[in-house]
């Protein structure tokens, strides 16, 4: 019967993957801002529809400025009434609450029309563009002005202000790395003033000036962002490999190789004991190539197919059935495979590696977000209007002198439960990009390597996963043995509990915060939570909440005890509190 079962998911998910093809159609997100009266009694989700703690976040009113006098306006008039406010972007691809006001009376400020090119000086390297304005119009840009962007995200549907919020990066350990925010030398933002300022001012700020490392990565807690000034470089190619192998060397190979390819990352499959190794160099720009990344799951999505994928987790996940998502595992990740990951040698057919192409066609992808309208035939695959991927994003990062250990105490937990880490084999593995230290107050104090997990999750906040306790060691692992940093725009409550005490910059932070903002009108209880204002915590303990990493698990209430999960202490990191699936005659799984 079992083996019936697992046959099923091959095909059901073989059937997803001929889903992956290249549509010619899609239909495009939603506005994250939904109001009830033209831009009245509005309500804001992020992009997969669901917070971590699955709140519904409201507001007043919704302003949508499409030049920074508007955008002053906006704040000054919030500013006189004492309004609290947030500023959302075109996708709000941010998973925690950055973008949610406090309570029924806050002001929504989108940032979805300032969306333009500023200036462009190409003998100085220099771009500046609106905070709006989407990473895959800003690539475009510095490529239509034989510039580059040396390093950003690899999905292209966050914003400029979205990127600088969250300190969102790509994958390097060469020249200032790979973090977006680190190639910035001029900003405008616009915050709150006194009465005799109008209730609002810009404030520009250069490259020498100290309060752009908080400007860099704010958490919107300091204004709105209007305008930003990118030091480039000139536009480059890319020649880019993948090899796939054994994960026994992993631990052994992770820091080496990152020092030797300007833009490696792997892509860890740790069910299957497989580990993907990005060989990814600058070449010159005379080099012959006009490849195209356009990766296969950010592409326009068939639902149908979506919809058996899911329907096929869910049954796995019901049936307690890990063999059988091993199984399907390995077809997801064959099909991504024979399909070179999305990579095309021009374009439209892949002729083998290596793949050369210009930087601004190999560094990010996204082109579900701009293919023609279809009414929902084909969708990105998170659309939270169908029924599609619907996960958990666990992303922190580890200094490269801990890594190492890390990776071999992972490893150690995968070969206690061979088949416990397949859900994350079937999302792609856990990708593993490098990133640097940063001058930025709230970015990295440390080079390290960022570990990015996606996982299943239930629609029912009160169902357990099968191996739930593993991936939940896995977490509190990093963040508390090894020091992790959570990425600020993912994760799930328990990341970011006490984790401004980890930045040495927070005291500065605070500063400028509240020079910027004393009455605190950008800030929200979310983000008072996350920067521990007034002893604030993220945890919220009720029934159930470790299931959904709301709190950290104390009590079997905390699980699901009528299901059989219970409280129980981790297997590899013993103090790791986990809700573990525990048998009848008292032993866990």
């Amino acid at each position: 019967m079992l083996e019936r079962k697992s046959s099923c998911a091959h095909a059901a998910f073989c059937l997803a993957a001929l889903s992956l093809l290249p549509t010619m159609l899609c239909s495009p997100p939603a506005d994250p801002i939904k109001c009830a009266s033209g831009t009245t009694n509005c309500t804001i989700t992020n992009s997969y529809g669901t917070y971590p703690d699955r709140s519904t976040c409201t507001a007043a009113r919704a302003v949508f400025p499409a030049t920074e006098d508007e955008l002053l306006a906006s704040v000054a008039e919030a500013a006189r009434t004492g309004t609290k406010m947030k500023a959302a972007t075109r996708y709000a691809h941010s998973i925690p609450k950055l973008s949610c006001p406090d309570g029924d009376h806050g002001l929504l400020i989108s940032t979805k029309n300032l969306n333009r090119v500023v200036s462009v000086n190409a003998s100085a390297l220099l771009l500046t563009v609106e905070s709006g304005m989407v990473l895959s119009d800003l690539i475009k840009a510095a490529g239509d002005a034989g510039l580059a962007l040396p390093y950003s995200p690899y999905w292209a549907g966050v914003t400029v202000g979205g990127m600088l919020g969250t300190g969102a990066h790509g994958s390097s350990l060469w020249g200032k790395g790979s973090a977006v925010h680190d190639y910035v030398v001029g900003v405008r933002i616009v915050t709150p003033a006194s009465p005799a300022q109008g209730y609002a001012r810009v404030r520009s700020l250069g490259a020498d000036d100290p309060e752009l490392n908080a400007v860099k990565v704010s958490l919107g807690v300091l204004g709105i962002i209007s305008q930003v000034t990118f030091k480039l470089q000139p536009v480059f190619k890319r020649s880019v490999t993948y090899e796939n192998r054994g994960d026994g060397d992993l631990a052994a190979a992770v820091v080496s190789f990152g020092k030797q390819y300007e833009f490696a990352d792997i892509t860890w499959y740790p069910g299957t004991g497989r580990a993907l190794y990005r060989k990814d160099s600058r070449v010159s720009i005379n080099g012959r190539g006009d490849g195209l990344y356009d990766f296969l799951g950010f592409r326009s999505t068939l639902v149908a197919g979506l919809a058996i994928d899911r329907s096929t987790e869910d049954t796995l996940e019901a049936l307690g059935n890990a063999s059988g998502k091993c199984g399907a595992a390995t077809v997801v990740n064959s099909a991504l495979s024979l399909a070179a990951y999305g990579l095309t040698s021009d374009g439209l057919v892949f002729k083998g590696y290596p793949v050369i192409g210009l930087q601004h066609r190999m560094q990010a992808s996204g082109s579900c977000l701009t293919s023609p309208e279809d009414g929902l035939l084909t969708s990105c695959p998170w659309d939270p209007r169908i029924k599609g991927k619907f996960f958990f994003q666990t992303a922190f990062s580890i200094a490269l002198s801990k890594v190492q250990d890390f990776i071999l105490e992972v490893q150690k937990l995968r070969d206690l439960h061979p088949q416990a880490l397949c859900s994350t084999d079937i999302n792609n593995g856990i990708l593993l990009r490098y990133v640097k230290a940063s001058s930025a107050y709230l970015g990295k104090d440390e080079d390290g390597v960022d570990f990015d997990i996606t996982y299943y999750r239930s629609h029912d906040p009160l169902r357990p996963r099968l191996y739930e306790d593993v991936l939940e060691e896995i977490e509190q692992m990093a963040l508390f043995k090894y020091g992790a940093l959570p990425h600020w725009g993912k994760n799930r409550n328990i990341a970011f509990d006490g984790v401004s005490a980890k930045y040495s910059g927070i005291g500065e932070f605070m500063r400028v915060k509240n020079e910027y903002d004393p009455a605190g009108l950008f800030s929200a209880e979310w983000t008072d939570q996350v920067l521990g204002v007034e002893g604030k915590k993220t945890s919220l303990v009720r029934d159930g909440c470790a299931l959904e990493g709301i709190c950290i698990c104390s009590d079997d209430r905390h699980c699901a005890p009528e299901r059989g999960y219970l409280c129980r202490p981790g297997k590899v990191y013993k103090d790791a509190r986990v809700c573990s699936l525990v048998a009848t005659n008292g032993f866990s799984d």
